[in-house]
């Protein structure tokens, strides 16, 4: 078990499946390579604007499981070595010199997307305690600032709200600005933010260099200064306990993991409890502190069991438990699917848990949260996401097990099946209002406050969205757009009606459908498709395709406004929500990881040969793009298919999947083996070997047109991961197509996007640039 560590402050995560692919390694004689870029299949009509640097090879050979092989580019891996740095620099300068001729394309773009951006930027307040808190962006700045004001009173959340429009609060408190950080170190990441239970401390964690490394800080609220003397490096997560001056944290090892074993420590919604989860991404352990008395000792909840997870809150006398554990005590395992337990807190072990609900067969639960009066559900019906509040406490002797109708929920009104929603902090547990954003391909941001005592909701804000472009260069604001009054449609509202609706959407002017394709064993992958009323050509418009497919995650549908530069331009976009990602249930995830990764794969081909086939987007003009492990998708799909796609954009991507899960020194190798398979395991390793996509690049064929973007500091995908890919392909494949594939690699940032909005414009601006290029010259 990992030790908590307390600081006073007055101190300071198999079966199988045959397909119809040829799934050997590719291997073609390297005296063919010249005849395959003679005649080059390619639709690529440009030249470059100078040849493309070329890396040295050293002699390098990777030996497992009786199969050796070389692996030239090995050395790109010493991220320290003068040679990898300035071939880096090399493959900028070679991106600098592709890209010249789209610089005023880009600042049309990038003009494009700042125009459409509200004049302010801010949220609206959420209450916790006495404060109100809530973040904006000043005018002419990249980032936000985290504010706060005393609430004016006890009571009214719908005051609290008109206060906020009317701006009528106290004196307001700045407690963490970004812009002030990123203009001292030039790059900012806040991981964790948390304000002690009195309102006197913040604790924040902070990366300043994009590797991951975050320092922890407290600052002091009441005398508006950081204790110098607090800092700690390599804090992962963190919780207060009850007296306002001790801090539990963890740390991270050598390895930028939690120390000994990935662990995350948090506090239960009312503040008695703190919970110390000791997880990977298929288990967990879970030890409990009394937060009133954190010196008291630690408890263990639970001892590890594959495959079980359990996520802890805290409810007069009760804990209340999301967990996969199996229902009865003589089942060696459950299906994987969530359910709702409970056991008393005086009485706290993983063998006292009594299942309470139970979901549907056609509904899995996905996450909880629990407040005073209520207990809020998120749902996923059938693969579309719904929410639901139960009133607390839930009276039931355990002896019969519940389902949401026995219990008289009131579903949260939504606007579509295709919305996705996200969670407000919801920090008061005091609280009868939970806040969410809802979003859709054609919904702007919305925030919705839903009053669970009322059974009511309210429109707080929207974001939005001006100078919209139809077909005929006519500027309208989306308010002008279609306006649906119901769009917030009520369902099991026991005869509750809602306050306010008034969302406003685009689907007007761009129409958004969810398909079904059939992938090669006959499954059906969900596809959302979406195109503009007036600019899409059937049969000949270009299209972008976006994947992930790996963690059990959602692939991110929300709103984003930058996409009106292609839709605007005839572009068709489109979701592929392959196996691997988030699904109906958890078979989704588990059928496209490990052993199965290869069903994601086809699904994705599939979903690209969908659009191509039904006339969505031309047969030579459809594109991809993934960020991290959704690149092993894209990857291995252009190795499997290298004439389906035109071009991709690969953002910090995971590419040398089989060296990378070998090397056991990398930060996130161990942890991963749950998802892409243990090498060490022979049977793994040879799967791996057969799909990884810097392994597997086809030998004189022709590749699409290749964005690569990489980040130097990146902690959880190497830089080398790109730069390997790329001198891979320029060795190995039709030299033609490969003077196409170009490297852009940042080298101060890290692994996540933490450029400000005005650089988040840019960098898109620059994406849309590269695709409007590349397929410009095909077909």
């Amino acid at each position: 078990m990992a030790s908590a560590v307390l600081l006073s402050a007055t101190r300071n995560r198999i079966t199988k499946t045959h397909l119809p692919l040829n799934l050997e390694l590719f291997s073609i004689s390297s005296s063919f390579s010249s005849l395959f870029s003679t005649f080059c299949k390619s639709h690529h009509s440009f030249s470059p604007p100078q040849a493309p640097p070329v890396p040295k090879k050293v002699p390098f050979t990777v030996s497992d499981h009786g199969l050796s092989w070389q692996d030239p580019y090995h050395w790109m891996s010493n991220t320290n070595d003068p040679d990898f740095i300035n071939y880096l620099r090399q493959e900028n300068s070679y991106a600098d010199a592709f890209m010249k001729d789209t610089e005023e394309l880009q600042r049309t773009l990038f003009s494009e997307m700042i125009n459409r951006m509200p004049s302010k930027i801010s949220t609206p307040p959420e209450r916790w305690g006495d404060w109100l808190y809530y973040q904006y962006i000043p005018e002419g700045k990249e980032y936000p600032v985290l504010c706060r004001k005393l609430a004016n009173d006890g009571k009214g959340w719908m005051k609290q709200v008109v206060n906020y429009m009317s701006k009528g609060f106290w004196e307001e408190e700045i407690l963490l600005d970004w812009n002030e950080i990123a203009e001292l170190y030039g790059y900012v990441h806040v991981g964790t933010c948390r304000v002690s239970p009195d309102n006197r401390f913040l604790a924040y964690t902070l990366d300043i260099t994009g590797n991951e490394k975050f320092v922890l800080q407290i600052k002091d609220l009441r005398r508006n200064f950081v204790l110098s003397n607090h800092r700690v490096e390599g804090v992962v997560s963190l919780a207060w306990a009850q007296d306002g001056c001790t801090l539990f944290y963890t740390l991270c090892d050598q390895n930028q993991r939690p120390y000994r074993y990935c662990v995350d420590i948090t506090s239960t919604k009312d503040g008695k409890f703190i919970t110390v989860n000791s997880n990977s991404r298929a288990s967990s352990e879970v030890y409990v502190i009394d937060a009133f008395n954190p010196k008291s000792g630690i408890l263990r909840f639970c001892e590890r069991v594959s495959g079980v997870q359990y996520f802890l809150e805290h409810h007069d006398g009760f804990f209340y438990i999301l967990t996969n554990a199996p229902l009865r005590k003589d089942e060696l395992s459950n299906s994987g699917d969530y359910y709702l337990g409970r056991c008393r807190a005086d009485n706290l072990h993983s063998t006292n848990l009594q299942p309470i609900i139970l979901p549907d067969e056609d509904t899995c639960f996905l996450d909880m949260d629990i407040f005073n009066e209520h207990l809020v559900l998120l749902l996923n019906k059938e693969g579309s996401l719904s929410m639901c509040s139960i009133k607390m406490p839930i009276m039931s002797d355990c002896k019969t097990e519940l389902k949401i109708d026995d219990l008289h929920a009131w579903f949260f009104p939504l606007p579509s099946n295709m919305c996705t929603i996200s969670p407000g902090a919801n920090l008061d547990f005091m609280s009868s209002i939970y806040r969410v954003v809802l979003s859709s391909p054609v919904m702007p941001d919305v925030i919705v406050d839903y009053d669970m005592s009322r059974n009511s909701h309210v429109v707080v804000q929207q974001e939005e969205v001006s100078n919209i472009c139809s077909s005929t260069n006519h500027l309208q604001n989306y308010k002008s757009a279609k306006e649906t009054e119901d769009l917030l449609c009520e369902k099991k509202t026991n005869g509750h009606k809602s306050e306010a609706s008034g969302l406003k959407d685009l689907s007007d002017l761009y129409f958004c459908e969810k398909k079904e394709v059939i992938s090669h064993d006959g499954i059906r992958v969900p596809l959302t498709i979406l195109y503009s009323k007036e600019l899409h050509r059937k049969g000949k418009s270009p299209g972008l395709l976006h994947g992930y497919g790996a963690y059990g995650e959602l692939l991110d549908k929300s709103w984003c406004a930058d996409r009106l530069s292609l839709l605007d331009r005839g572009w068709v976009i489109a979701f592929a929500d392959v196996r691997g990602g988030a699904g109906a249930d958890s078979s989704w995830h588990s059928s496209g990881s490990g052993l199965h990764k290869l069903n994601s794969i086809c699904d994705f081909v599939s979903c690209g040969e969908y659009l191509i086939n039904e006339g969505y987007i031309h047969k030579q003009q459809l594109s991809a793009v993934a960020h991290s492990a959704g690149c092993f998708l894209v990857g291995a799909a252009m190795n499997m298919h290298p004439n389906l796609f035109r071009a991709a954009i690969l953002k910090v991507p995971f590419l040398d999947v089989c060296n990378t899960l070998l090397d056991t020194d990398l930060p996130l190798t161990v942890l991963d083996y749950e998802e892409f398979g243990n090498p060490q395991i022979e049977s793994h390793f040879h799967n791996i070997l057969k799909v990884s996509p810097y392994d597997n690049i086809r030998q004189g064929f022709c590749y699409p047109a290749v964005l690569l973007k990489s980040s130097f500091n990146d902690s959880r995908v190497g830089v080398w991961e790109a730069a390997k890919w790329v001198a891979r392909i320029r060795d190995v494949a039709c030299s033609t197509c490969s003077s196409s594939v170009i490297l852009r690699s940042s080298m101060s940032g890290g692994h996540f996007d933490e450029g400000g909005r005005f650089s988040h414009c840019e960098e898109t601006a620059y994406e849309y640039a590269f695709l409007l290029k590349v397929l410009s010259t095909c077909g």
